[in-house]
């Protein structure tokens, strides 16, 4: 992942000597996000020192490893330099199967052999103010500050014994980061960010970092048709109060879309 953020910074680097494109106000994209996950986490018990079980979705809980959601995202230029960047979209997934070993999820049990019914819901929405510091007539270079909100709520229930416990924790994770685009050819523009979290303190130790890079062709004035890669890395260890345990959530995907400018 860090290899692909040093071939991102390289390749945004060259828009210093190129020249900028692309007065839009207004950009809006629909697309297809076609995500590859893979999500550990471990919820502890409130009250005690005891500690959860540590527990892969994919290879414990059954719950697919790749999936294919709609995605929202755009952009407002309100000034010659600042834009304002949001994305939205849901990677909410459910799954029923038997469980091969004991799993302790926050303050309930769920022993070897019973059939646990998981329904995990997050909801992703990002938001971020764009600075071009550089710009040319082919491209631009900005510094980005924003939050990235992961909305989840993951239940965990048994349905013969009546027992269920559910997580549920909102992040919303100050990022900040680059942003660039460069006018390949006449129709081609490649675009790319990275954005990236960091924090160590007191009862709390987490870290995001969201890789985008893509390329779109501009069929009409204001239609174009676009290929993304899209990896984003979440890792939150939590003693606090709030959230007792821990968070390792890692999607990566392409992205085909339709991006309409105004």
């Amino acid at each position: 992942m860090y290899r692909l953020l040093v071939i991102l910074l390289t390749l945004l680097s060259g828009v210093a000597s190129a020249d900028s494109h692309g007065d839009e106000r207004f950009s809006i994209s629909l697309g297809v996000f076609v995500t590859d996950r893979d999500t550990d986490t471990r919820l502890d018990a409130t009250g005690t020192t005891d500690t959860g079980t540590d527990i892969n979705f994919e290879k414990d809980l059954a719950l697919d490893s790749s999936d294919t959601v709609f995605r929202l995202d755009g952009y407002f230029r309100f000034a010659e330099k600042h834009r304002i960047d949001f994305s939205v979209f849901d990677l909410s997934r459910d799954a029923s199967t038997p469980i091969n070993r004991d799993i302790q999820f926050g303050d309930t049990q769920f022993t070897i052999d019973t059939t646990v019914d998981t329904n995990a819901d997050l909801s992703i929405y990002k938001a971020a103010y764009t600075y071009s510091f550089m710009q040319r007539d082919k491209g631009y270079l900005g510094a980005t500050a924003g939050l990235y909100v992961a909305d989840a709520k993951v239940t965990l229930s048994e349905s013969t014994l009546g027992q269920s416990a559910v997580g549920d924790v909102t992040a919303p994770l100050p990022v900040i980061g680059l942003r660039g685009q460069y006018e390949l050819a006449d129709r081609w523009t490649f675009r790319a960010s990275g954005e990236f979290f960091f924090i160590e303190y007191e009862d709390i130790d987490g870290s995001l970092v969201d890789l985008y890079a893509g390329v779109d062709y501009r069929v009409l004035d204001n239609l174009s048709v676009g290929l993304a890669f899209n990896s984003v890395t979440i890792d939150v260890d939590s003693a606090n109060d709030d959230f007792l345990g821990a968070l390792n959530w890692r999607y990566t995907g392409g992205l085909l879309f339709l991006k309409f400018d105004f």
